[in-house]
């Protein structure tokens, strides 16, 4: 394929590198608002920016008929409207807020574990997540993935907020420490005893990997999707 990356941090160039080394071509490597010419004409872009920038460029790709992949957090209020372009330009879309496979099958599990406890309200239900100093937005894209999971499992919950669960809100607390790609636990406590799942990233490897297989996967393919039709959809 070829492939633009739009957005070329840290996350980018280990997407640029995996890519390439998948047999792809990076056609673009963007900082800057994409156009058509420094696009150069690619099969998929691959997204991973800021969210002040995110939605106009997602929005001129798919304008385009470019499918995006799109890993960039933040700015999800807009996501309705981005899905409805990608419909409109019988294109495809597809958001991750996180791409690996480790953290892919950890929402599941999150899934199946608030609907065995949705019955035991002696549980108080509580998130954590914790990254590098740089991240920008706060709860992660993947805490608010794992708290919609919750939400949907357990008639308890209606929305999430951050700090302290309290009656219907279920609680996100976000850490902010030096060199940590992502840690995600979902904690279970009663006056008796705790269960806890937890996520640990060790690298950035695991999350551009997914983001690569899923533009391998996207192509050909129109309208909406997540990682979840990637990795579980046969």
């Amino acid at each position: 394929m070829k492939i633009a990356l739009v957005g070329y941090g840290k996350m980018g160039k280990i997407i640029g590198e995996i890519a390439t080394k998948r047999g792809h071509e990076i056609v673009a490597q963007l900082n800057e608002t994409p156009t058509l010419e420094n696009l150069n004409n690619p099969d998929v872009a691959i997204e991973f920016s800021n969210p002040e920038v995110a939605f106009d460029n997602i929005k001129f790709c798919l304008e385009n008929q470019i499918p995006v992949i799109c890993g960039t957090t933040g700015w999800l209020d807009q996501k309705p409207e981005i899905e409805k372009m990608a419909v409109e330009n019988n294109t495809a879309f597809l958001y991750g807020s996180n791409f690996s496979l480790g953290v892919n099958l950890f929402f599941a599990l999150n899934e199946k574990l608030a609907d065995l406890m949705k019955n035991f309200s002696e549980y108080q239900v509580q998130l954590e997540e914790i990254h590098h100093t740089q991240k920008k937005d706060a709860p992660s894209g993947t805490a608010i993935t794992l708290a919609e999971g919750i939400i949907n499992n357990d008639p308890r919950f209606d929305a999430w907020k951050q700090e302290e669960t309290k009656d219907s809100e279920l609680g996100i607390f976000s850490v902010r420490e030096d060199e940590v790609p992502g840690t995600h636990s979902v904690f279970y406590k009663s006056e008796v005893d705790e269960i806890e799942i937890k996520h640990t990233a060790f690298n950035r490897n695991g999350f551009a990997v997914g983001a690569v297989i899923a533009a391998e996967w996207i192509q050909g393919k129109r309208g909406n999707f997540s990682m979840k039709d990637v990795l579980f959809d046969k």
